[in-house]
């Protein structure tokens, strides 16, 4: 550590988190962890590191602060798009976007899928991304969104498929092999917060199984990101988390235990679908510059990305 232990620099925050550099710049981007500029150079507080570190049974300290109302308004009215959704694979569409239309503008905001669809509804958004489970029809998204945005008609488009699954140390020491392996005695989870995907699968499961979620120890402790479960997992906080294996692939000290192929995709108003704007996020969406570029990230299946998999 540098500065008298005043502070941390992005590489040093890399390596107490097990994460790499690019996860650790990912973090500070989305403002999940914050930061402060001496010169040139990023830093980090011990303080804030702690807070990010910290196990939590509520939302942390720190939040990405929601854009200004004037900004997504300017957004809306000048035609751009505000994408909702929080995997790494979306700001790389936004490039691409603008990259293929100048005149368009992307705005992103890091919320959940469940959030995600409720700023469509409310109009704060006009695109989201989603991948919400339901236990009762094994379908991904569209359920969610005849429920969630009644009255609209709605086009879903898939972006990619993932797997999700179980992070857990090494060699997998406690045989976790299933969804009922969290309900063994003495497993300690690192939970996804209330709205995320990823939260409402392990919580569907749950009311499937009719099982009480007080049984699983850690189930309160909340984390805003794929990449901060897993690494809770790495520094030894819990047994298992629960998330996508891309993030497993920017976590050292991690194994990654498949459970479920999920689709990711995304929501907008059918009335949407011909204006200019939406046409250039389908252009670059289905374009081979963006899917090549994916399809070297790992961890993601495009074999339908740009397909129209449901309308609503």
């Amino acid at each position: 550590m540098s500065d008298n232990t005043l502070s941390y620099s992005p590489e040093e925050v890399s390596k107490i988190l097990k994460i790499s550099k690019g996860t650790v710049y990912d973090l500070i981007k989305r403002g999940e962890l914050p930061s402060y500029r001496i010169g040139k150079k990023l830093r980090v507080a011990p303080s804030d590191l702690e807070a990010y570190t910290r196990p939590s049974y509520a939302a942390p300290r720190h939040q990405p602060e929601a854009p200004a109302i004037s900004i997504e308004k300017h957004i809306l009215d000048n035609h751009g798009l505000i994408l909702c959704g929080q995997d790494i694979v979306l700001d790389v569409l936004s490039r691409h976007i603008e990259k293929r239309s100048p005149s368009v503008r992307s705005l992103r905001s890091y919320v959940g899928s469940l959030d995600g669809l409720l700023s469509l509804y409310r109009g704060t958004a006009n695109l989201a991304a989603a991948h919400l489970w339901d236990g009762e029809t094994d379908e991904f998204n569209i359920p969610y969104v005849r429920r969630l945005l009644p009255g609209h008609r709605c086009v879903i488009v898939n972006l990619v498929f993932r797997n999700q699954g179980f992070y857990v140390a090494p060699g997998n020491p406690k045989n976790l092999r299933s969804w009922e392996s969290l309900l063994e005695p003495g497993i300690i989870l690192a939970n996804r917060e209330k709205g995320s995907g990823t939260r409402i699968m392990l919580d569907e499961w749950l009311r499937s199984m009719d099982a009480d979620a007080r049984s699983i120890q850690g189930y309160g402790h909340e984390e805003m990101s794929h990449v901060a479960v897993a690494s809770a997992v790495a520094r030894g906080i819990a047994d298992v988390g629960i998330g996508t294996e891309k993030a497993a692939q920017q976590v050292s000290g991690v194994d990654f235990i498949p459970l479920k192929k999920e689709r990711y995709d995304l929501v907008f108003y059918k009335e949407d679908m011909d204006k200019p704007h939406f046409q250039a996020l389908l252009a670059a969406l289905r374009s081979p510059e963006f899917k090549h570029e994916v399809s070297g990230l790992g961890g993601y299946d495009i074999s339908r990305c740009g397909e129209i998999v449901g309308e609503v």
